[in-house]
């Protein structure tokens, strides 16, 4: 690594530490004597300072530019691949980007020092020697390097929930396709598949960049009860309440938890956790809504109740329930 590359990644170390709330004497004492070292700390220091004010500035924008919410309140947004579970506020972040003058942490697959992945159904739960803890949910593959010098972690797919524990000048950060998550103590979920990332925040308060050619082009900042999907160029953050994000987390303690959510989305959470899949083979039945909390390991107690309370036909073969009105 470089010079001017060791500067920007300290840079970045030393702003996501002034962010973070817990900034004291002696931290500004330390930041001083780093920044009178050199001028290339204090270029790369402003360089990257201004970067992050610009992603709030853009956040803060975006949020004037919501649309008008309807009878239930919800605001426009795109729907396309968002799930319907999601109904808030939607701020989009399309087109509007920074150019980050510093290298990103870039991802090295070769220092990874440990795998870990759950089968269909599975969870588990992975302590760090940091103190931090993720827990994996169902059909979940990550890698980590989690050390004194770095922490990085590489969601190659599925979901997981990390509690990072706040280390003074040393981030936690999770890679996942090409988003980026920047942390340095707070608790919150990533998920992907495929080319979409979810970020959901519980509490705290993340960064989500989207990397090229190993530097970052646009960001947004995400704080507790806020949802951000990624996917391409958009980024699009809802914001909700803490409790609601609690909610889409149920599955921590193996449970599915379904707000006014379609049949048919009601269903893909399901097959998410189980081998044998449900199908819904006509259109009125996939637009039914379904509100309640249900075991997630436990799909026939879904069907039944499929049956007994919307009087809907289920056909069951070894490998699929076939639902039908």
């Amino acid at each position: 690594m470089s010079r001017a590359e060791q500067a920007s990644d300290r840079a970045a170390q030393w702003i996501i530490a002034q962010e973070d709330g817990d900034w004291d004497a002696n931290d500004q004492a330390s930041f001083e004597a780093w920044l009178a070292e050199a001028d290339g700390n204090k270029a790369a220091y402003w360089r990257l300072k201004y970067s992050w004010k610009e992603a709030d500035r853009i956040g803060a924008l975006g949020g004037k530019q919501r649309g008008p919410a309807n009878d239930r309140g919800y605001r426009w947004g795109r729907p396309g691949w968002l799930p319907a579970a999601i109904a808030a506020s939607i701020v989009v972040l399309i087109g509007i980007a920074y150019t980050a003058w510093q290298p990103i942490f870039r991802p090295n697959p070769s220092s990874v020092a440990a795998a870990y992945a759950t089968p269909i159904g599975g969870r588990k739960m992975v302590d760090f020697s940091d103190g931090s803890h993720v827990q994996l949910n169902t059909a979940t593959s990550v890698r980590a390097t989690v050390t004194a010098r770095k922490r990085e972690v590489w969601v190659d797919k599925g979901e997981a929930f990390f509690e990072v524990a706040h280390l003074n000048g040393l981030p936690f950060v999770v890679h996942a396709g090409d988003r980026q998550v920047t942390v340095l103590g707070t608790k919150f979920s990533v998920r992907r598949e495929g080319d979409a990332v979810t970020v959901a925040v519980l509490e705290g308060r993340v960064r989500v960049d989207q990397v090229a050619d190993n530097h970052t082009v646009r960001s947004a900042v995400i704080v507790g009860g806020d949802i951000a999907l990624a996917r391409g160029p958009a980024t699009l953050v809802t914001t909700r309440s803490e409790e609601s994000v609690e909610s889409t987390l149920a599955w921590r303690s193996g449970m599915l938890d379904f707000d006014q959510t379609s049949l048919s989305d009601a269903a893909a959470e399901f097959n998410r956790y189980n081998v044998r899949k449900m199908v819904i083979t006509d259109p009125e039945a996939a637009a039914i809504r379904i509100g309640g909390t249900f075991p997630a390991s436990d799909p026939d107690a879904f069907v039944r109740l499929l049956r007994n309370a919307y009087g809907l036909k289920v056909e069951e073969t070894a490998s699929t329930v076939k639902i039908s009105g």
